[in-house]
């Protein structure tokens, strides 16, 4: 799995002209499914950015997670994290899981966070034509990848 993890003051989701979530102060969170990728990923992402100490704290150092802040999260499915250009100049996604097996480890992410943060996380619509706007406040933009844990 590969997340690109945004600190915002804001982040919204709208399809087909219509808003489906939105979010005040907290993480928006880009979400990429690889063919690889189980339980173990699910737990030990969720995890990371749940804790993740990228807000300030009263002495403007970044030392405060989502958890410290009562923050809240938008997270949207991403296939195209996972995406190769290490050929020729088209992306090749061979590596991102396709829909079948993606959604009930997309869902099982969402679940998870959830029970980190005792919160309900907004979500996009998996595979949907969205469109995200934010503000990114910083910018902090933090890019993880599980398979490179070490």
């Amino acid at each position: 799995m590969k997340a690109v993890v945004q600190r915002v003051k804001h982040a919204s989701v709208t399809v087909d002209g219509q808003l489906e979530s939105e979010i005040g102060h907290g993480l928006l969170v880009l979400l990429g499914i690889g063919t690889e990728d189980g339980t173990a990923d699910i737990e030990w992402l969720a995890g990371k950015i749940a804790n993740l100490r990228i807000f300030n704290d009263e002495n403007q150092v970044m030392n405060r997670s989502l958890l410290d802040t009562g923050g809240n999260a938008l997270i949207v499915s991403q296939f195209t994290l996972m995406a190769s250009t290490k050929k020729g100049n088209r992306p090749s996604y061979i590596h991102a899981a396709k829909p079948d097996a993606a959604i009930p480890i997309y869902n099982e992410f969402i679940r998870e966070f959830d029970r980190l943060t005792g919160k309900n996380t907004q979500t996009g619509i998996f595979g949907a034509d969205m469109k995200i706007d934010l503000c990114n406040d910083g910018p902090v933009t933090i890019v993880i990848d599980t398979k490179c844990r070490s």
